[in-house]
Order: structure tokens, then C-alpha cells, then sequence
């Protein structure tokens, strides 16, 4: 069985913000938040996991005590930064397309872009008015949007001049955001209950998608951007067609509002995360309901899939998150770190970490370490990850409305990584800059287009004018 694992940052001489309870035995004080990870793979419960460790007499199962970190096993997540700087909850978090940003944003009304190498600033980006309610990085990372409460959408450059462009279409607070994957266009859900498509590069709304009843919470495009999912309020799940604007299917089997959708890698099947403690998913190819984990004691808010497709983590209400195994229908881990409820988790474009924000004001970012294949060399060539339809990899039927019983190992968990397409670096270095370059180039003939707009319409407003002076004058 694997043991908990407890990992504590000790301060010497320092007042602890912190103190940790544990069932049986003694209690780990800290500065910075402390972290329990439950590997339930062994044990009833994750009650009995904490026991089991708390009875095992190591000292590296629940953290030797002194002023570094106890070093945890390479297979279990570790929390590897957490950043302070927001001043109320955070509510989003998004990683860059090259791990080297991370933004977040807040009920304090800023984003906070923060660089994971360390010692570097965070950028402060100020003009919403209200909440942040979401951010996503566009597929090239070179721009960053946010939608709010005050109604507005903006588009960042995520530098120090921090500039943006405001969009202007809902008649209520803005929800989700998230860009197509190429780019060209993001989709927004909105309290107004409607889904709004915009032109990124023309900077204009182009349509809406009108069939929910209640407040829209989230929307997000599939993969190759035909589709977009939306969760409502009105608790249902929505599927609809970009290009004929239809709704092509509804979800209607959670029993409260649900707070949060997304694809799952593949594209043939969608998670959904609710109000009343569940995550569901779903087969998009038969609209079968494959999974149902009730493993939270409260709401979960949001819920982000590991690019391989094989892990799903939640974050909920009950201030934990959850790491699911999806090929063996069951929880791995339950992390404790936040202070109060885990608002938002996303996982990087690599899967190689994760990222969490709560109502403790805190951004934390943790370590996957669970899946060691390098899932960034094959997302830069493209490489079709293993569908569910597979036979190897079909996703199980499981309905889950407690954490899993006895079973196997932690390692013998572990999905089989497929081999890797190694891909010379100066390659991937020359297709990143050349990306970033018809990125440039696309903004630049957006810039260009509007002002042969306005040329245009100055010169139609000249034409009427000296068509209205040579009707007035005397024949």
C-alpha cells in the first residue's frame, strides 16, 4: 500500500500561518501551506491512507522534521512554487503555451501574469472594473484574454506595457473565455445566457448562441475547433455546431448547476464538474454518460484534462483537489494545500505541472510527476494522442459515488507512456519563432485592415458631402 504522504515547509524562529491536524499522531506546522496527498490506490479510504502512514513509524511518511522540505517520491505530485500578490480570491489561472507564464486573475479586479523562473516580477495588469472571472493565453502565448463582471472582455499583450483591447457585446458579467486552436477566434460565456463568438484579430463579435435558459458559466471550443461546449446554470450540458450555429446535442443529467466544461484531448468525450459535488463524462460519439465520480464533499468549480488524456484534476469548494485516473475509473490523489475553497486548477500545455487558485488569495503550482513521458515533443508535431476508442485505452464505465476500495499498487497504476518523437531543438526553436512571426504578421494586416476602414469611410463621408454641395448649388 502507499503510504500518505505528508510534506511540510518548515521556519525556523517564524510565527506559522499554518497548522495541520492530523487523525492519529502529531501535526506539521508551517509557514508556507502544507500539502497531504492521499494515494488511495491501497487503502479504503482516504481517512485510512492518512492512518495507515501515521502508523508506519517513517519518518519519510509524514515528513522528517527541520527546515527543508521532506523529499517526496517522483511518482506523487509536489507543490513546486505558490505565488501571493493578489489581494482577494483568485478565481482563474491559465498557463502559456511555453510554461514560462502563468496568469491568474482575481475578485481584487487585476491579472497578475507571473514568470516561473525565479527571482523574475509578476506584471500587475489593471483595467477591468470589476472581478476577473477568466483568463485563457491564446494558442501562440503571445496574447492573453480576460473577461469580468463589468461586463468586458480584453485582449493583453502580456508584456510590461501590459496593453488591451476591450470587447464590448454582453449585457452581464463574462464567465469563461477561451481561444480556438488556431487562434483566430475565442468563444465567451456570460450571466446574459448566451455564448458569444468574436474575431480575435478583427476585434468584433460575430454571433451568438441562444438556447440556455439560465446563467452560461462556462464555454470552450473541441479540439479542432467544429464544436463548443457550454455549461449552465439551467444545468445542462451543450454541444453545438460552429459553422451551422445549432445546438447538436444536450447533457441533462446533473441534478444542480453545472460549473464548468471541457474536451477531453481526443475530442470524443467532455467532462463536466457541478454544484452538486459531481463530475460526469460523457462519450460525444454515442452521448453515453461513461463516467460518474462523486468523490467531493462539496461543489466542484473547475476541472482541467492532462494533454494525454489519461488524468482529469478537480478543484472544489472543500478546498481540495483531486487527480482521477481515468483509464482505471479512479481516484489517485486528494491534495490539500488551499485555505478555504479551490476556486480554478489548469494543467500546463505539456501536463508537466499543474496550477490552482483559491479563495486564499494564492496561486500554487504543482509538479505532475505521475506521467514521465515528455507530452511537449509530442504536442509540437502534432501527434494524435491515443483516442479513447482504442481498444488499449477505452475509457471505462464507472460510476463512482465513493473514493475506490483496495486495488492496485501506485506504480501499477501507471499507464504504459507511448514512445516519444524526439525532435532536433533548433527545429522546434525555428517553428516557435516563426509561429510568434505570423502571429505579429496577423495583428499587423488587422491593424491594416482597420485603417483601410477608416480611409474607406472618409472617403465615402467626402463623396457625400460634395454630392450634397453640388445639389444645393444654383444650376
Amino acid at each position: 500500500m502507499e503510504p500518505a504522504i505528508q510534506l511540510s515547509f518548515q521556519s525556523g524562529g517564524k510565527k506559522p500561518r499554518r497548522r495541520v491536524s492530523f487523525n492519529r499522531g502529531g501535526r506539521g506546522e508551517a509557514k508556507r501551506p502544507a500539502l497531504l496527498l492521499a494515494a488511495v490506490g491501497g487503502a479504503e479510504t482516504e481517512r485510512d491512507a492518512t492512518a495507515a502512514a501515521a502508523f508506519s513509524g517513517s519518518s519519510d511518511a509524514l515528513g522528517a522534521p527541520g527546515p527543508a522540505m521532506a523529499a517526496p517520491c517522483l511518482e506523487d505530485p509536489s507543490l513546486e512554487r505558490h505565488f501571493k500578490g493578489h489581494r482577494d480570491a483568485v478565481t482563474c489561472v491559465d498557463f502559456s503555451l511555453n510554461t514560462k507564464q502563468l496568469a491568474s486573475g482575481s475578485m481584487d479586479s487585476c491579472l497578475m501574469v507571473w514568470h516561473m523562473k525565479p527571482q523574475s516580477r509578476a506584471y500587475r495588469f489593471a483595467g477591468h472594473k470589476d472581478t476577473v472571472t477568466c483568463v485563457n493565453f491564446s494558442p501562440s502565448g503571445h496574447l492573453l484574454a480576460s473577461g469580468s463582471r463589468d461586463k468586458t472582455v480584453r485582449i493583453w499583450v502580456p508584456n510590461v506595457k501590459g496593453e488591451s483591447t476591450v470587447f464590448r457585446a454582453h449585457t452581464a458579467t463574462v464567465r469563461s473565455i477561451h481561444f480556438c486552436s488556431d487562434g483566430q477566434s475565442f468563444v465567451t460565456a456570460s450571466d446574459d445566457k448566451t455564448v458569444k463568438v468574436w474575431s480575435t484579430h478583427r476585434q468584433k463579435f460575430l454571433f451568438s448562441l441562444s438556447q440556455h435558459i439560465n446563467w452560461v458559466r462556462c464555454a470552450k471550443f473541441s479540439p479542432d475547433g467544429r464544436l463548443i461546449v457550454s455549461a449552465s446554470d439551467d444545468k445542462t450540458v451543450k454541444v453545438w455546431d460552429k459553422t451551422s450555429r445549432e445546438c447538436v446535442h444536450s447533457y441533462c443529467e446533473h441534478g444542480s448547476f453545472v460549473t464548468y466544461v471541457d474536451f477531453h484531448p481526443s475530442g470524443t468525450c467532455i467532462a463536466a464538474a457541478g454544484m452538486d459535488n459531481t463530475v460526469k463524462v460523457w462519450d460525444m460519439r454515442t452521448h453515453r454518460l461513461l463516467q460518474h465520480y462523486q468523490l467531493h464533499s462539496a461543489a466542484v468549480n473547475a476541472l482541467s484534462f492532462h494533454p494525454s488524456g489519461s488524468y482529469l484534476v478537480t478543484a472544489s469548494s472543500d478546498s481540495t483537489l483531486k487527480i482521477l485516473d481515468l483509464m482505471e475509473g479512479r481516484l489517485l490523489y486528494t491534495l490539500h494545500g488551499h485555505q478555504g475553497p479551490a476556486t480554478t486548477v489548469a494543467f500546463s500545455r505539456t501536463g508537466e505541472y499543474f496550477a490552482s487558485g483559491g479563495s486564499d488569495e494564492q496561486v500554487m503550482v504543482w509538479k505532475s510527476n505521475f506521467d514521465v513521458v515528455n507530452y511537449g515533443e509530442v504536442l509540437r508535431v502534432q501527434r494524435p494522442l491515443a483516442t479513447l476508442a482504442s481498444s488499449s485505452r477505452t475509457l471505462p464505465e464507472v460510476d463512482s459515488p465513493v473514493p475506490p476500495g483496495r486495488g492496485r499498487s501506485q506504480e501499477s497504476m501507471q499507464s504504459q507512456p507511448q514512445e516519444p518523437v524526439s525532435i532536433p531543438q533548433t527545429l522546434t526553436s525555428t517553428l516557435e519563432h516563426i509561429v510568434g512571426q505570423l502571429d505579429v504578421l496577423t495583428q499587423t494586416v488587422s491593424l491594416l485592415e482597420q485603417r483601410l476602414t477608416l480611409t474607406e469611410d472618409k472617403l465615402k463621408q467626402c463623396l457625400e458631402n460634395q454630392q450634397l454641395i453640388m445639389q444645393r448649388a444654383p444650376p
